[in-house]
């Protein structure tokens, strides 16, 4: 068998993955690897203008798809730039391969030209990575890189490279199968442990589910949505969740938490017993962890066992595939438990309607000013929903999740776990990319689009239609609404007195720019972005004023949510 090279090898991997994208950005020490990509029929890369913005892009084509998203970027800062993007996608639980160049295995640690430790820095956010010392340990690596990724719960897989090992020449060996003795993933739950949380969901009177990402990544949803009916039990999603369970259903509570709806925070700390299917609990969900669900049992499932009993007590853990699990605890449910559930859930579901009526999500509209609210509203109407929507972090963020009813799963692509600026511009083009043919629309703020803005290049080059709505209110909102309510109105250093003109900025790219200063336009602006096959920016131009309503404050517990705010002129204190 002929010796091929290592950029060789990379490359016949990444095929026999079924890659077909990667999101990259060239550098000296992996020009062998481009070089063959040059014509290569098979792989398109995907070149992004900041390594950032191609870690996001490879994230979000991951979140859409179930599929691993696939980052080729060069050494020293290359492979730094990655790290934010890196973090991440571990904190969410997205699969991500990660190829970093590297300098000469002779030079490492010699402060070569452009080296950097990424193995050591990317060591806390990555499920696994490794820097390669040996061409002949290549093909195996990369296919244990990738099960590693995709298996159990999911997450990024870093493998350095280094030059002379890109160079250099081995036999190809392709391992069809991968068993690694130290990483067994558990798939099946214990079936003594579902019996038991079955027992438990029958004897509940004012039980409540809490589903997360976990439901998503297993694809357990048409599972989740059957055991919610079966049994009339209420359903409350975490941020990362929304999708999961039909935000149209009459047992949706929508999402729980900081700035959750009053009805699904109240009917936890009301409940009896909480159903937690592939979450965390993590501080924005729980609140202050000592008053979460004072008076609720908690069954708890998770294919991760370390995330179970982290945060809060747990009296039936469950380690296992959320659909695997479902499956089985339905299945029992209907063989072996069956009273009248509606019968059961009877007065529970009156009040949760009760509660729905007293404080539905609202906001005041105002015909002089657009309300950020509004436009998101607009976006859902306009859409019918058959639309993925990525964000950025912030006020826009909490708006989309508030507003925008998510009735499928993987239509929702954003930044949960570390909150990141500047994600969801990039990650829409990873999106994008992976369904040409559906509309994709980053709702932003005026300060996180910015932090990669020059994305901008990449879809006009690429000729990718994504739609940014940027909820322009001049400031750092979520950050100036903290300062507004905790810290005396001292606006320090959050409002953006010199933000560009996106539309002109639009134009400079070759992208359409829009704007709308007054509801009535912002109708007009949705049709026209839509109907042009181009990526375009719409500026909408918000109410500064605007909070998230409702909130629960710092230390505070579930039902100790901020509602109103006291009705009086605010002055700009901005430090400028």
């Amino acid at each position: 068998m002929a010796k091929m090279k290592g950029a060789e090898i990379l490359v016949e991997c990444l095929k026999r993955e079924g890659v077909k994208y990667i999101f990259g950005y060239p550098g000296g020490v992996i020009l062998d690897i481009f070089d063959l990509l040059y014509d290569d029929p098979d792989i398109k890369l995907i070149l992004t203008r900041h390594e950032q913005g191609a870690t996001h892009a490879a994230d979000g084509y991951a979140r859409v798809t179930g599929k691993p998203g696939v980052v080729l970027v060069t050494s020293g800062p290359g492979a730094t730039n990655t790290v934010t993007g890196v973090t991440t996608a571990y904190m969410d639980s997205v699969p991500l391969i990660i190829f970093t160049g590297q300098v000469p295995t002779f030079l490492i640690g010699n402060d070569a030209f452009q080296e950097a430790d990424i193995v050591g820095i990317t060591r806390p956010c990555t499920k696994y990575n490794i820097l390669i010392k040996d061409v002949k340990d290549l093909a195996r690596q990369v296919r244990e890189a990738f099960y590693i990724a995709t298996t159990g719960r999911p997450g990024p897989v870093l493998i350095d490279l280094p030059k002379d090992i890109i160079q250099g020449r081995t036999e190809f060996i392709w391992p069809e199968k991968i068993h690694i003795r130290s990483y067994n993933p558990t798939y099946e739950g214990n079936y003594f442990m579902i019996k038991k949380a079955a027992a438990e969901i029958s004897k509940s009177k004012k039980a409540v589910i809490i589903a997360g990402g976990g439901c998503i990544i297993s694809e357990a949803h048409e599972y989740l949505k059957e055991l919610a009916e079966y049994t009339q039990i209420p359903v409350a999603n975490t941020l990362m969740g929304l999708g999961s369970f039909p935000r149209t259903h009459e047992l949706s509570l929508g999402m729980l938490g900081m700035h959750g709806s009053y009805y699904a925070n109240k009917a936890v700390q009301e409940s009896d017993l909480i159903i937690a299917i592939g979450m965390r609990f993590d501080d924005r969900v729980t609140g202050k962890t000592d008053a979460f669900a004072p008076y609720a049992k908690i069954i708890h499932i998770d294919i991760d066992p370390t995330s179970i009993r982290k945060n809060v007590r747990v009296d039936i853990p469950i380690v296992g595939d959320v659909s695997r699990v479902l499956r089985v605890l339905n299945k029992i449910l209907k063989e072996e438990f069956s009273p009248q559930w509606e019968e059961v859930r009877k007065a529970w579901l009156r009040q949760i309607n009760q509660w729905k009526k007293e404080r539905p999500l609202t906001y005041e509209y105002d015909p002089e000013v657009i309300k950020p609210q509004y436009v998101i509203e607009k976006i859902y109407e306009i859409t019918g929903g058959d639309v993925i929507i990525t964000t950025e972090v912030g006020q826009n963020q909490m708006w989309t999740a508030q507003f925008f009813k998510f009735d499928k799963p993987r239509r929702l692509v954003t930044s949960g776990g570390l909150g990141t600026m500047g994600y969801g511009f990039p990650a829409a083009i990873g999106a994008q990319i992976a369904f040409p043919d559906m509309t994709v629309i980053d709702i932003a703020g005026d300060g996180s689009i910015q932090m990669n803005i020059q994305e901008l290049a990449t879809a006009v080059v690429y000729d990718l239609p994504v739609k940014v709505a940027i909820l322009n209110n001049s400031y750092l909102g979520m950050v100036r609404q903290w300062q507004e309510l905790f810290y005396n109105e001292r606006y320090s250093h959050t409002y953006l007195s010199t933000a560009p003109d996106f539309v002109k900025l639009a134009e400079a790219y070759g992208a359409i720019g829009l704007r709308a200063t007054k509801p009535s336009e912002v109708e007009p602006v949705l049709r026209e972005a839509l109907s042009i096959r181009k990526p375009v920016l719409m500026d909408f131009v918000v109410d500064w004023k605007e909070k998230v309503y409702p909130m629960v404050p710092p230390g505070a517990s579930l039902d100790q949510m901020i509602f109103e705010e006291k009705k009086k002129e605010r002055k700009l204190k901005a430090v400028k």
